[in-house]
């Protein structure tokens, strides 16, 4: 550790450790379990989750985020004013008290908005339990399937976790997945289940390798 880079706080919970560092550049970067997860510098794909899926709902009043992470899906989900409310899910408590407390310094203004209301929790079973109750679901939870930093997040990319997700969506809804690497088996079990689906790359650069991070989004008809 360096007068430049050093740690804002790390946590240890039942699903491993947590590390949200400050950089040499000044931005805040997550780990978990040693891998990247996020940062405050390349949060492009991050937006398009919420403003893409957005654009495709004419009135998206209630929303489902699934990852609160460093905020910025949800950040740009209350920028639309058609939201009225939003679900976020986050299960790693430590993430949800740094965004609180300023830990993370945009955090506390961001939950401040008394349209957002923070579940602690699996968003799997929040979906499971949600009836017909959002006109939009937005995944950012893990890295994808084929890049997970917890093995049990591979059921939120299978189809009964889909099924479900289409079943909490109201009519014309879209579910919209971030996912960091191409996954065809997850377009694939989309189609099955969603009238349309698409995959759409974000070119992004982090540090200085060029990479692609991808949404797979399907629609309720």
């Amino acid at each position: 550790m360096t007068a430049d880079s050093y740690d804002v706080h790390t946590a240890t919970t039942s699903r491993g450790d947590l590390m949200l560092r400050h950089r040499p550049d000044g931005a805040l970067e997550l780990r978990v379990n040693g891998v990247f997860v996020m940062d405050t510098v390349e949060t492009s794909s991050e937006i398009a989750l919420a403003t893409s899926s957005l654009s495709h709902v004419e009135r998206p009043d209630r929303v489902l985020i699934g990852g609160l992470g460093l905020g910025f899906t949800l950040q740009a989900v209350l920028a639309d004013e058609r939201v009225r409310g939003v679900d976020v899910v986050e299960i790693e408590d430590p993430l949800i008290e740094w965004m609180h407390d300023g830990t993370v310094p945009h955090g506390p203004s961001l939950l401040a908005d008394p349209r957002a209301v923070v579940i602690a929790g699996d968003v799997a079973r929040v979906i499971e339990a949600a009836e017909a109750s959002y006109d939009l679901i937005l995944l950012d939870t893990d890295n994808g399937p084929g890049n997970l930093v917890h093995q049990t997040n591979a059921g939120l990319y299978e189809s009964p976790l889909l099924q479900a997700s289409a079943s909490a969506l109201t009519e014309g809804g879209v579910l919209t997945i971030w996912s960091s690497h191409v996954a065809p088996e997850l377009a694939s079990a989309m189609s099955g289940i969603f009238t349309a689906v698409t995959e759409t790359s974000y070119p992004v650069v982090l540090g200085t390798r060029q990479e692609n991070y991808w949404l797979y989004a399907g629609s309720k008809r």
